[in-house]
């Protein structure tokens, strides 16, 4: 896979993270989804962790932009 449209690939999965707000759920919704919610979040810290590791193991950092 292209390097511009691993970019894309990345930029899509932030865009669809932006899109979640369980703010409007009651407690009794968040409760019936926890476990499904929680093994989403831990397997995308997992892949971001691994995509992270893989730039550090290279020999570069994973930089924070500056807030404009």
């Amino acid at each position: 896979m292209r390097s511009n449209e691993l970019i894309t690939r990345l930029r899509s999965a932030v865009s669809a993270l932006v899109d979640v707000d369980i703010s409007g759920w009651d407690d009794t919704a968040l409760n019936d989804h926890l476990a499904e919610l929680s093994t989403a979040l831990c397997e995308v810290d997992a892949e971001l962790s691994r995509v992270a590791d893989a730039i550090r193991a290279r020999g570069f950092r994973v930089v924070e932009p500056i807030a404009a």
